[in-house]
């Protein structure tokens, strides 16, 4: 198996091992210690050994080992830990994937929902304290402590494995901005990193499993196969970005876009309408056009303008830009897009600045639209992003070459 295989291999494992040993021994942030030295130990012993025959049960042992030498050492509580401890050396390692335990322990009721999201992106998703941040629109630095005090209160509150109906809504924005990790990566060479997104849809797929009748998980679900079934089209063999419009439809996978079109029907059907099901009618909208032109705009202008009333987000409000521009034109889009200007969280975000510069190239302002698209592009930490944007740039500021 090559290293990058193995690297897979440890990101899927991970959070499976971690899932095993809280249930298994509580003290979160002591088990996410000692899996980390497991992963960090398979990282040498594996390439070189090969790989065990049971690698979740491999990661599963020397993590609880090293978690029962841990409790050892703890003067403090010897006596407790070390009644634990001879109860179990090594575990038996069980069959079942703890994982979307592991997301509604993370989603605890101690913690505030950005806390949620944070700790459980961290813990399930893998994702770096950076990435995180991105997504929140919050500095390294405050997330990062943010993270560290979500450990701590879920060790005071005495944290233990349930599956509250109540933390649902945090686990699927959690599997929301997993996949979004996963489909637009916010820093790094690639514009996708594959394994995030397709964890995203598994989990959400198990969660769809046990709650097969809850519209929300459904248009989760649905959202995601329709926007991962673009995946392909999205960037050149020399990783360039390509944007919807000049994509090749084509080669979209047509079999998630029949099970995304599907499901995201199916969650129209249900009582309530939330933000989830609306993006998926967005999705199948574009997905049903067989080319850019053929868009129904008007559609999905009109499905923003629901989505931004019960869910308000200036994200939601930029994509309403775009569609609104596309009906009545750029002015009109331009106009809604000032509206953002005085929002704290888009202050010098990338895609407010891309979209205006998208739009003022729309409307005959080159000279504006170059400047946007170069402030753009030096605000993105994704390189695929901002040589998506510097391209666009030096179109605008030569058009006729």
């Amino acid at each position: 198996m090559t290293v990058p295989a193995f690297e897979d291999l440890l990101r899927a494992l991970t959070p499976q091992v971690l899932g095993a040993l809280v249930r298994r021994y509580g003290q979160f942030e002591g088990c996410e210690d000692a899996v980390q030295e497991a992963v960090l130990a398979a990282t040498v012993q594996w390439p070189a050994d090969g790989l065990p025959d049971n690698p979740r049960g491999w990661l599963t042992t020397v993590a609880s080992r090293r978690l029962i030498d841990q409790m050892r050492s703890d003067h403090a509580r010897r006596e407790r830990e070390s009644a634990v401890a001879a109860e179990v050396a090594p575990p038996d390692v069980p069959d079942t994937d703890d994982t979307l335990v592991l997301l509604f322990l993370c989603c605890h009721p101690a913690l505030t929902p950005a806390s949620q999201t944070a700790l459980t992106l961290r813990a399930v998703g893998g994702l770096t304290t950076a990435e995180i941040a991105h997504a929140f629109l919050v500095r390294e630095a405050t997330m990062a402590a943010r993270i560290s005090r979500a450990k701590q209160r879920i060790k005071a509150a005495g944290g233990t494995f349930t599956r509250d109906p109540q933390r649902l809504p945090t686990v699927l924005h959690v599997l929301y901005l997993i996949f979004n990790e996963g489909y637009t990566a916010s820093s790094g060479s690639a514009l996708h990193r594959v394994d995030l997104a397709r964890e995203a849809i598994r989990l959400t797929r198990t969660v769809h499993a046990r709650l097969p009748d809850d519209s929300e998980v459904a248009g989760l679900l649905a959202l995601m196969l329709l926007t991962d079934a673009r995946r392909a089209t999205r960037t050149t063999p020399a990783g360039d970005l390509v944007p919807l419009g000049e994509q090749d439809r084509t080669r979209w996978d047509r079999a998630l876009i029949d099970e995304g079109t599907r499901l995201a029907k199916v969650s129209l059907g249900g009582t309530a309408l939330g933000p989830y099901q609306l993006q998926a009618a967005i999705a199948a909208t574009h997905a049903d056009a067989a080319t850019a032109e053929e868009t129904d705009w008007r559609q999905v202008h009109a499905l923003y303008l629901i989505l931004e009333r019960i869910a308000p987000n200036p994200m939601v409000t930029l994509n309403r830009a775009v569609a609104l521009a596309e009906t009545r034109g750029p002015a009109a889009g331009l106009e809604l897009l000032a509206t953002l200007d005085g929002d704290e969280r888009m202050a010098r975000h990338h895609r407010l600045l891309s979209v205006r510069a998208h739009l003022l190239e729309k409307a005959g302002d080159p000279a504006g639209a170059y400047d946007c698209y170069r402030r753009a592009a030096r605000f993105t930490a994704s390189l695929a992003e901002r040589r998506y944007l510097e391209s666009r740039a030096v179109r605008c500021a030569a058009p006729d070459a």
